[in-house]
This record gives structure tokens, sequence and C-alpha cells, in this order.
């Protein structure tokens, strides 16, 4: 099964030139995340990975990337996302960033999504869904530090 997760603004934004807006802003959201994807592999772009000072715990940390370079320790560098797929035998999760989400979405079976209230005024954007999954669940919206937000899971049609 591969599931992507990600938060969301109104108009699919996900992050800015500077990162993501409601960093550190809504906790639970964090908290969702992490025990979502807690004991599985999760593959992530280089932007994702330059934010991160170590690996995830309990998780095998992939970064998708051509470029030629060392990573980190705990950190696996997969070149291709497309073989990636087509051998792998056991859940993954993907965690962004926008290209990664892009370029992946086709092998994507559900999606976890951090619906979130608001404009935040986002350079880099999540990939259109809705024609291709429906939600197939929606918790009551949260409200933290002025940001309302509800968690959903969306199944491929």
């Amino acid at each position: 099964m591969i599931r992507f997760i990600a938060a969301l603004d109104e108009k699919r934004g996900i992050a800015d030139e500077h990162g993501i807006p409601w960093m550190g802003k809504i906790p639970g959201d964090v908290a969702y995340f992490r025990n979502k994807t807690k004991g599985f592999p999760i593959l992530m772009g280089m932007g994702f990975y330059n934010e991160l000072s170590k690996p995830l715990e309990d998780r095998r940390n992939m970064v998708l990337t051509t470029q030629d370079i060392q990573l980190r320790p705990g950190f696996e560098k997969i070149s291709d996302a497309d073989e990636l797929f087509q051998n792998f035998n056991e859940d993954i999760w993907v965690g962004g960033g926008a290209a990664v989400f892009a370029s992946t979405i086709k092998y994507a079976n559900e999606l976890y999504l951090t619906l979130i209230d608001g404009d935040f005024n986002c350079t880099k954007f999540f990939p259109e869904y809705e024609n291709d999954f429906g939600k197939i669940s929606s918790k009551p919206l949260i409200n933290e530090n002025g940001i309302s937000y509800s968690f959903t899971v969306w199944k491929r049609k």
C-alpha cells in the first residue's frame, strides 16, 4: 500500500520558499504524521531531507534525488521512484515535497490529508487529487493557535 501524507491549505498549498508556513503552530498535525508513519518506510524529497537535522526515528528514511551527493547517515538515496514502487513489497509513506508528490501520485492508493482552513500564500502545491480519489473519512475540525484543520483520508477510485 502506498500512502501519501500531507497538510495543505485551501488552495492545495503545502510550502513556500521558507518551508511550511504553519510549522510549529499545529502540533496535533505533527503528532498525526508521527503516529501514522512510525514503523514504516518514508519517501521524501531533498527539501524535506534538508529540513531534518537527523533521520525520522523508527522509519526507513528514503530520499528521492538524482543529485550525485552523499546523504547524511540514516538516509538512503533513491534515484528512481518508478523502480522503487514497482519493486517494493511493503507499505510505504510518501511525505513530500511538491515535486515528489507530483511525480509519484500515480502510484498512491490512499491520501492522508490534513486540510487547513485559509490561504497561506504557498508557492509549492499538492497535485490535483479530487478526480482520482474519494474521501472515505473526515474528522471534526480542530483549532490550534488560531488555525483550523481537519484530518481526512482519501482512497483511489
